[in-house]
């Protein structure tokens, strides 16, 4: 059966001994495993790699049936998974094993998946999917942090956070563990304070490098690119901060009408578009049209995917993609 992230229930949990949690963000995949399925537990998690299991089907067969004593239960964390392990999980499925769970951990997924189906149709096991994380999901764990730590901080500065992470979660998390930390004492931060916190990197230039590449200010982007010299690590970074920038621009886009003035719209958008940025967003907003976007947003995706599975080619992956845009 399929449960959303956002509606998950303990109970229900629980009573079910297999799950596939499938999509990009790693971030939520861990929320959701550490905060509803394994909190609290009393027995051993055992990790694998689907690879690993597929190479040495037979030992994987004897941690499974090998229970200790010593263990109320089980725990089997098995990553990057595939339609390859759907028929050990079938055989595993039907021997009804007792105070053991599955944990199957997979990226995208298409429709057509048959181990994406199987968890859907079955009710004896979940499949939840999980997306990208919005502005908006991002704001509410920062500002719960704020309200737990009862901090005081301005909007502006709550954006900053968020944009600093690369809307990544598992990158904010660890940002506001330095916040905690620096606020030992205090309960106020200040701008200064959290650019001394959280250096976007060594090369400052990853938003204007994304904001000129969708402006197609081809001269500027080629020149942010030949004085930077950016690292692998980074190029999930750029990547992230791109797609934040497509989806603003989609957003705007479909609230445009005749009855409604780009300045109105950007005036009204939330989270803040602030003055310095104004001008660039409205020129992005008249060059691109909505499949132009939408085309890009997959494209984006495509080649994240890419970076990670060729890290050693990230450099050119990425660049090559923000010049074409720029073109």
């Amino acid at each position: 059966m399929i449960i959303k992230n956002f509606n998950l229930n303990k109970s229900l949990l629980k009573k079910k001994n297999f799950y596939l949690i499938y999509g990009n963000n790693y971030g939520l995949i861990k929320d959701i495993i550490d905060e509803n399925l394994i909190k609290n537990l009393s027995g051993t998690i055992i990790k694998y790699d689907e690879d690993y299991i597929l190479k040495n089907l037979e030992n994987f067969k004897e941690d499974i049936l090998n229970q200790s004593f010593f263990d109320k239960e089980k725990i089997f964390i098995i990553s990057r998974t595939s339609d390859k392990i759907i028929g050990i999980i079938e055989e595993t499925i039907s021997k009804n094993l007792i105070d053991i769970k599955f944990i199957l951990i997979a990226n995208n997924l298409e429709k057509r998946s048959k181990l994406r189906n199987y968890f859907e149709k079955n009710d004896n096991t979940i499949c939840i999917p999980v997306y990208e994380d919005s502005h908006q999901s991002l704001g509410l764990i920062v500002n719960n942090f704020i309200r737990a730590k009862k901090i005081r901080i301005s909007q502006h500065d709550i954006n900053f956070i968020i944009e600093r992470s690369g809307n990544d979660r598992l990158k904010l998390k660890n940002e506001l563990k330095k916040i905690e930390f620096f606020l030992m004492n205090k309960k106020t931060i200040t701008t200064k304070d959290l650019s001394k916190l959280m250096p976007l990197s060594e090369n400052q230039d990853i938003y204007p490098l994304i904001d000129n590449s969708l402006s197609k200010n081809k001269m500027k982007t080629f020149k942010i690119l030949n004085e930077n010299n950016f690292a692998s690590d980074e190029c999930i970074i750029i990547l992230r901060t791109l797609l934040s920038r497509l989806k603003r621009i989609l957003k705007l886009k479909l609230k445009l009408s005749n009855k409604i003035s780009i300045e109105e719209i950007i005036n009204s958008y939330k989270p803040t578009i602030f003055w310095k940025e104004k001008e660039i967003v409205k020129k992005q907003i008249k060059i691109w049209d909505t499949n132009h976007i939408k085309e890009l947003i997959i494209k984006t995706n495509e080649i994240e995917g890419q970076v990670k599975k060729n890290p050693q080619m990230s450099i050119n992956y990425t660049t090559d993609f923000i010049i074409n845009i720029s073109n």
